[in-house]
């Protein structure tokens, strides 16, 4: 008698911004207040390189005086009008299901406002499976007194290896979603101990970096690297399980691009 196949436990960890929704939290929360420039100022602190990448809308409500002003109430309202893409809901159940002898623990790990991912995914991810930037306010004025928490760089590093010792799941088993430079140190770090990593983006610093990469406007589309490459799909039984939650895969083109710059060497004959 044959004995069945142990299941096999892994922890799913998405980034938000971009990688979930199709805005970013910060512009959201610009255009809420009525405050111009964010983008902007984000780069400005970016080439000074003053805090982390993706930590910068937390430096800004701590010392911005146009961000001065945020409360948790408008952390909340800027999930209410953050723009999602499609089935969220549909990948969180699909993993927790399970598939053929895998089981998946679906987690965001964000440096958007825990306020505003919670608000955002409210009634498809539980909040105690989301890890975002935590502040603390002083209890008379809601104002933000200082940053508890913020997973940006590193910092989405320890979030990360906090949530594989809660869930007991071996590095090798960890799946990271991202799409951003502010995803750099997770995904070497993932990759480094033998994880699997997903770019939702062509952004540069980390398409490279990527196991793979996929881009679509659907929220789904990372199950497909996962079930071809963790699961061990072929491409017919990846559009069957597709079709069997009543989906179907309309295109899936598989690309290579090199992308290359030329220009003329000092000197050279013309």
């Amino acid at each position: 008698m044959s004995r069945p196949h142990a299941t096999r436990d892994y922890l799913v960890a998405s980034d938000f911004d971009q990688t979930l929704s199709f805005n970013d939290s910060g512009i959201v929360l610009g255009e809420l207040l009525g405050a111009h420039g964010f983008e902007e100022k984000v780069k400005g602190l970016a080439r000074i390189n003053l805090v982390q990448q993706g930590g910068e809308l937390a430096y800004l409500l701590l010392h911005d005086p146009e961000y001065r002003r945020v409360r948790r109430e408008h952390l909340a309202e800027v999930g209410r009008r953050i723009r999602l893409k499609p089935n969220i809901r549909r990948l969180v159940e699909i993993l927790d299901h399970g598939i053929e002898g895998h089981r998946f623990s679906f987690y965001v790990v964000s440096a958007a406002p825990e306020e505003v991912v919670q608000a955002a995914l409210a009634g498809i991810v539980p909040a105690e499976r989301i890890r975002g930037t935590r502040f603390d306010y002083d209890e008379a004025t809601g104002e933000i007194q200082r940053v508890d928490r913020v997973c940006a760089g590193y910092g989405k590093v320890a979030a990360l290896a906090e949530l594989q010792e809660q869930l007991q799941v071996s590095p090798d088993h960890v799946v990271y979603i991202g799409d951003g430079s502010s995803d750099v140190h997770v995904m070497l770090h993932v990759n480094r101990l033998e994880g699997y990593t997903i770019a939702v983006s062509e952004n540069p610093y980390i398409a490279p970096i990527a196991r793979r990469s996929i881009l679509s406007d659907d929220a789904l589309s990372v199950l497909v690297p996962v079930l071809e490459d963790i699961v061990g799909h072929d491409a017919l039984a990846v559009r069957a399980l597709f079709e069997r939650h009543g989906l179907r895969i309309q295109g899936w083109d598989k690309v290579r691009t090199d992308f290359v710059t030329i220009r003329e060497s000092p000197g050279a004959p013309a």
